[in-house]
């Protein structure tokens, strides 16, 4: 019997339980958005709060949407599996380019946000270089983490999760003793009707749950996939909705709405009203770094998982198929430069307008992938290709799709017409790479065909079409 190990089931890959599964989902919905959110929703007043709340409803529906689809197809690739399985590779290509687009946009922004986290601790801004530097680091240790193997990547990014999950429950939890109801301002600021202000707020709050649908991307690597991928799901984002609500609540209670309007770091201002002091804008500080970290460590996952999913099928290029130690480790060096590259570029060039440009794409382009996925899945129960179940099973499956639809429509509405015309742009640019993949797949099928009739006409050659010799001359007896 051999004992030798199989590829990718050494020391350094292993397969993500629940806790770890979890712990993904809910690391890469909270970056670093919840620290600042309290105060961009504070000028709309607490009505704010109801758009909080339907917006985790309709989170909710997503996660559930995607644990019913893993557990059809409980592999690698999430929502480009989704739709390519419905739709075709069209529909597939488009769901892996979008996702892929978000994931290396998303982590650049990322590490340029946690700098100014990290310069509270440790002043950088004041030499560019050291400012670059310390945006790249922040990129690059979380992609040698997952380059090191899968269970380095599980071990940092449950590490991360409890480390900024406890600080900000205590905030949240402990803000609710030092609560005053006079702090909470008007339900609704004037001029602005329910349903305005709802929308208003909704519009900044939306892409508070990109990130549901982790746990499916990295299906492959969970184990048990059918059972953990749709529990890890709901819980992860279940337990990023109580953080990011009761956080909201808890700040709104204890800083002035007059102040919380103007705050720059509401969760600084709220730690230094509950303890005194001014010592909350460093602890603030260093939970927000230890949550991005988190995140890049998640996002720069899920940007290997996509590519590889569709480069397996001949969508991406082969490269991109490659693994080691579980990790495709290909798409995360690309990835890692590409976000190294427009990093860089955003300090040198001066200018905000251009990277901000981009990072705004990323919130029409990460909806992309949950348009298709939604739609694969009300598809797959109107064709009759689901599990057999009965009526009502399959009617409340058919109304969370439904409500899952609805919810990336409006996150594709919230975005704003700006977002939704640059990234029709960077889709379209995706257009002719799939033009250029499916060529290739083309002639690499024709090329195949053309040996397998050459060896068949070889093969065969002899039984149907043998030489016939030329027969002689017929001597007539006259001489020459």
């Amino acid at each position: 019997m051999s004992t030798t190990t199989p590829p990718d089931q050494n020391k350094h890959a292993r397969r993500f339980g629940l806790p770890v599964a979890t712990a993904l989902v809910m690391g890469n919905i909270i970056g670093g958005g919840i620290f600042l959110l309290p105060a961009s929703v504070a000028p709309y007043g607490t009505i704010s709060l109801v758009a909080f709340g339907v917006l985790t409803l309709g989170a909710i529906a997503l996660a559930l949407v995607f644990g019913r689809l893993a557990r059809r197809h409980p592999v690698t690739g999430g929502p480009y599996v989704y739709a390519r399985e419905a739709f075709g590779d069209f529909a597939g290509f488009l769901a892996a380019w979008s996702y892929w687009i978000t994931t290396w946009v998303s982590n650049a922004a990322l590490a340029v946000a946690a700098v100014g986290y990290l310069d509270v601790i440790v002043p950088v801004h004041e030499s560019k270089l050291a400012t670059i530097a310390a945006a790249l680091t922040l990129q690059w240790l979380p992609a040698l983490a997952n380059l090191a193997g899968t269970r380095y990547v599980g071990a940092v990014q449950l590490v991360a999760t409890v480390l900024k999950f406890v600080p900000l429950l205590l905030v949240a939890v402990g803000g609710l003793f030092f609560f005053d109801s006079a702090n909470l301002g008007p339900f609704r600021t004037d001029g602005d009707s329910a349903l305005g202000a709802v929308s208003a707020s909704a519009a900044i709050l939306l892409f508070s749950y990109l990130g549901v649908e982790s746990a499916a991307v990295s299906a492959g690597e969970v184990r048990d996939p059918r059972r953990n991928v749709g529990r890890a799901t709901v819980l992860g984002t279940l337990g990023a909705a109580a953080i990011y609500l009761l956080g909201t609540l808890a700040v709104f209670g204890t800083v002035a709405h007059d102040r919380l309007v103007d705050s720059a770091a509401p969760f600084s201002d709220a730690v230094n009203v509950m303890f005194g002091g001014a010592w909350g804008g460093t602890a603030v500080a260093c939970m927000a770094l230890v949550s991005m970290v988190g995140a890049l460590n998640g996002w720069t996952l899920l940007s290997a998982q996509t590519p590889y999913a569709a480069a397996r099928d001949g969508l991406f290029p082969k490269v991109f198929a490659h693994k080691r130690r579980g990790v495709p480790t290909v798409g995360v060096a690309v990835t890692v430069v590409l976000a190294s590259l427009l990093t860089v570029y955003n300090y040198t060039a001066g200018t905000q307008g251009v990277f901000e440009i981009l990072v705004l794409v990323t919130t029409f382009t990460a909806t992309v992938p949950y348009l298709l996925s939604t739609a694969a899945q009300i598809y797959f129960l109107l064709s009759g290709r689901t599990e057999r179940v009965g009526r009502a099973r399959l009617l409340r499956d058919g109304v969370l799709a439904g409500a899952a639809f609805a919810f990336s429509m409006w996150l594709v509405a919230g975005s704003g017409y700006a977002a939704v015309y640059q990234g029709v742009l960077f889709l379209f640019a995706g257009v002719l790479v799939h033009a250029w993949m499916s060529a290739r797949k083309v002639r690499a099928r024709a090329g195949e065909g053309t040996e397998d009739s050459a060896e068949v006409t070889a093969a065969t050659a002899p039984a149907v079409a043998a030489p016939v010799d030329a027969p002689e001359p017929v001597n007539s007896g006259t001489p020459a």
